[in-house]
């Protein structure tokens, strides 16, 4: 079982992995952000440094799935190879933030990868508004992402929404986060256990 959770940055992907990690006895795979080599760079400057940044996103996150694949464990994932790709690339590309060559470069790139990957079993979209993703970064005190712009949150957040809209990849969950608090209400991270054993059930039922 290959559960993959999607979310905006501050959407809370980390600590939803974590729990659900918890829970079900899963191998977490965590988002790096302190062993990558560009982050701190990219956020000082996104022109600059927005193809660098995606080209590591696609090799790390690639290198996940086939560890993941080979060794055949049931895993949670934070953060999808999708998300750069139909997400944040396309965002950096709109905000010109990446030019139109290293852009195609990138999709090029990630049409030949992923064709050769098995998407998640179940994907676990955590929605949230500006305002709650703003309030959760803030929390969370990262420094590199206090320089984080309005405009790049909000077109994420868009291009987010038309993702989900029409992701058919396999099984998908929606978390409203503007009305469920897992971190704060103990029955709100019951709802979305409720929910993912609904599917998994339901997963196991199509097998048969």
């Amino acid at each position: 079982m290959h559960i993959a959770i999607a979310g905006n940055i501050g959407s809370g992907k980390t600590t939803l992995t974590r729990l659900l990690a918890r829970h079900y006895g899963y191998r977490p795979i965590f988002e790096s952000t302190e062993t990558n080599p560009y982050i701190n760079s990219f956020y000082e400057d996104m022109r600059r440094w927005a193809f660098n940044i995606q080209i590591y996103y696609l090799h790390t996150r690639t290198r996940q799935l086939l560890d993941i694949h080979k060794e055949n464990k049931n895993i949670i994932q934070d953060r999808t190879l999708y998300e750069d790709a139909y997400i944040f690339t396309p965002n950096l590309h709109a905000m010109g933030l990446m030019n139109t060559r290293d852009f195609e470069n990138y999709q090029h790139i990630f049409e030949l990868v992923s064709s050769f990957l098995q998407p998640p079993d179940l994907l676990i979209y955590l929605r949230a508004d500006v305002p709650t993703l703003i309030r959760n970064i803030q929390s969370r005190g990262r420094e590199y992402e206090n320089s984080i712009r309005l405009d790049y949150l909000t077109g994420l957040n868009k291009r987010y929404e038309d993702w989900i809209e029409k992701y058919s990849r396999g099984k998908l969950i929606v978390v409203d986060l503007n009305k469920l608090d897992f971190v704060a209400h103990e029955e709100d991270l019951g709802k979305i256990y409720n929910m993912i054993d609904a599917e998994i059930n339901s997963l196991f039922s199509d097998e048969i």
